[in-house]
């Protein structure tokens, strides 16, 4: 299942606050209730989780997110809150996708800084080395790990 469920288009949603973002957890949560949608709402240690039909999530995401546009993050979440295939309460211990959840939050303070200051880039192309360049490197490497 895909965030989206077959029976009537239901939709789940992380609501994930950035590092430096202007509202906390138990703040976002309220915003949501106050928006008065018929979603069901959870407070999770990264933010929401929200579940409802797809166009009433995807309103409550487009209005959340444009209170701190650049450290509001949204993603899919294949299965509704509280669901035992992956209810910590359930299982025992973290669900799975926690982890990369925890990985991504870490990127998220350079991902927030990116869209407040955007620059131009451009990538500097490596050169490729020649055959002989190669070879000759990959036999230093050899003579020298036969001398440890």
């Amino acid at each position: 299942m895909s965030g989206k469920e077959k029976e009537g288009e239901k939709a789940t949603r992380m609501i994930i606050l950035g590092p430096s973002a202007r509202l906390s957890s138990s703040e976002l949560v309220q915003k949501l209730h106050l928006l008065g949608l018929p979603l069901t709402i959870k407070s999770t240690c990264y933010g929401a989780l929200i579940h409802g039909d797809e166009e009433v999530v995807m309103e409550a995401v487009k209005r959340i997110r444009s209170l701190d546009p650049t450290n509001i993050f949204t993603k899919e979440r294949g299965f509704p809150p509280g669901d035992p295939r992956r209810c910590r309460g359930q299982r025992g211990a973290a669900r799975e996708g926690y982890h990369q959840l925890e990985k991504e939050f870490k990127l998220l303070g350079y991902v927030c800084e990116a869209l407040e200051k955007p620059q131009e880039v451009t990538p500097e192309r490596k050169e490729k080395i020649s055959v002989d360049e190669f070879r000759r490197i990959a036999e230093e490497a050899q003579k020298s790990k036969q001398k440890t």
